[in-house]
């Protein structure tokens, strides 16, 4: 239904530094609060099983007709699974007069992204499925999250902003389309994710920084968590040079979050 964009992982990359645990925590984070606050509220997601947010058409529910992305990429999908989004109900609302040939157009939007949005209306999950380990008492993603078993990663999208992680991807339009279980789904993904390029966290971030509101933290909080941990590896990148120079707000929550964790080692240590 859709062409993939699929990337090889090169150069310095984090292949130790996992994102975040799968935990949940309520608290909106403030970037003053200490690094270790600021990693548990980077792990908020739920606990159960994801399939449970599944939903099934009803019988005689009306088609639409996506136009998605430049390309102009065609979905179908049942009104009433699309109306679970406000975004989705409020464009079906506009078209109620048509009878026929009802269709909404997305041309800013990632065919791949949309389908995986699409695949959790239907599913409650989208590819890789989160699936439990109970040996280990942990969550994993399927086929181990990076690959399709012929060394291509799939975890990252090709935009025209450069390689965004498809999960920031996905996060970021559920926020657009209120689908706040998808929020934390996505988010609970990424934490799960490994072995990414510096480049692509630090393109990722600009991301979420440009498409989050200031009152919806918790993305924001979890790339500063993940490069205040990786930060052995951050310190010898070309890019984050190059992307610090540039500056942002990214960078000011940074500099923050770390003063904060020198605060905390200082407190730490014996006097």
């Amino acid at each position: 239904m859709f062409s993939s964009s699929r990337t090889r992982y090169q150069g310095e990359s984090f292949s130790k530094h996992r994102a975040s645990k799968s935990k949940s925590h309520k608290k909106n984070p403030s970037f003053r609060d200490s690094p270790r606050k600021i990693e548990k509220l980077a792990q908020a997601a739920q606990a159960s099983s994801p399939q449970s947010n599944q939903t099934s058409p009803t019988i005689g529910s009306a088609i639409i007709t996506l136009s998605v992305g430049r390309e102009q990429r065609l979905f179908a999908a049942h009104e009433d699974v699309l109306c679970h989004s406000p975004f989705f109900q409020s464009a079906c609302r506009d078209q109620f007069f048509q009878a026929a040939n009802k269709r909404i157009e997305l041309p800013d939007e990632e065919p791949e992204v949309f389908s995986s949005v699409l695949e959790y209306l239907y599913k409650g999950d989208y590819y890789p499925r989160l699936e439990y380990d109970k040996r280990r008492n942990s969550w994993n993603l399927e086929d181990g999250g990076n690959g399709n078993g012929n060394g291509i990663n799939e975890a990252v999208v090709q935009t025209t902003l450069g390689p965004i992680l498809k999960d920031t991807v996905i996060y970021c339009q559920a926020e657009k389309y209120g689908l706040q279980e998808l929020k934390k789904l996505a988010l609970r993904k990424q934490g799960l994710q490994s072995g990414i390029q510096c480049s692509t966290i630090l393109s990722s971030a600009r991301f979420a920084y440009a498409n989050t509101p200031d009152n919806d933290s918790k993305l924001r909080a979890h790339y500063l968590a993940l490069i205040i941990r990786a930060r052995h590896t951050f310190k010898r990148s070309g890019t984050m040079q190059n992307e610090m120079e540039n500056g942002g707000k990214l960078f000011f929550d940074l500099f923050v979050a770390m003063v904060n964790h020198m605060d905390d080692l200082a407190q730490k240590s014996p006097r």
